[in-house]
């Protein structure tokens, strides 16, 4: 970054930057940043510093204890789990109305798109950009059903589940049963087939729970 970058820096875009690096573990569960390492690291002053540690902390992605540090929180799986109660439910919803309706045709054409994406980062275990991939696929969808504020809604509530997702993904854990099920999900929308859908999206939405032992054996310490 260079210096005049890091001198417009607002608090609000440092907090998007550090909310991305969290989620995608760039900054691990557990690790202790500090205001000057992160000043110094952008090239800016505190003050957008300390605001963006203010809204990590609201959504309960940084720990900020007085006189001891600040520490990137550990991973809640009450948190994930309720996440990925709201997210099966809801996509649920979502992929039954986009096999109802007339889904739009421009919107398959990018679900198409999306899936080579997905097959060439995966191909390439660039599993950061598959993750990334992988949300937009879900976020077509609810684009789709003109739903794109509840999926905006669901986005705020899931930061624990999103970085389950991206240890799933880096783990290597049935990342090809993940872009099956999304061809899958495109055929049953082409074909208007509802409870294929469902199911499919139920299963997909549940597979995490199947992962979860595992990554729980490899990161320990990134758990509450």
């Amino acid at each position: 970054m260079n210096i005049e970058t890091g001198r417009n820096l607002t608090g609000k875009k440092l907090y998007e930057l550090l909310k991305e690096d969290i989620i995608q573990l760039h900054l691990e569960p557990g690790l202790n940043i500090s205001e000057k390492g992160i000043s110094e690291k952008y090239n800016v002053s505190r003050t957008p510093v300390r605001e963006a540690f203010l809204l990590l902390s609201k959504d309960e992605l940084l720990d900020i204890y007085p006189q001891k540090g600040t520490f990137v929180a550990l991973i809640d799986l009450s948190k994930v789990e309720e996440a990925r109660f709201l997210r099966e439910h809801m996509e649920r919803a979502i992929i039954k109305l986009a096999c109802t309706t007339d889904f739009p045709e421009e919107k398959l054409l990018i679900l198409e798109m999306n899936i080579k994406i997905q097959q060439m980062c995966i191909k390439k275990k660039d599993y950061i950009e598959a993750f990334k991939a992988d949300e937009n696929f879900h976020k077509t969808i609810f684009e789709g059903c003109n739903k794109l504020r509840t999926w905006n809604t669901i986005c705020q509530l899931e930061m624990d589940f999103q970085r389950i997702r991206v240890l799933t993904l880096t783990s290597n854990l049935k990342v090809d049963d993940i872009t099956s099920q999304h061809i899958l999900l495109i055929d049953a929308i082409k074909n208007k087939k509802t409870d294929v859908a469902d199911e499919i999206m139920k299963n997909h939405l549940t597979m995490i729970n199947y992962n979860l032992n595992k990554i729980k054996e490899t990161y320990p310490k990134y758990f509450k």
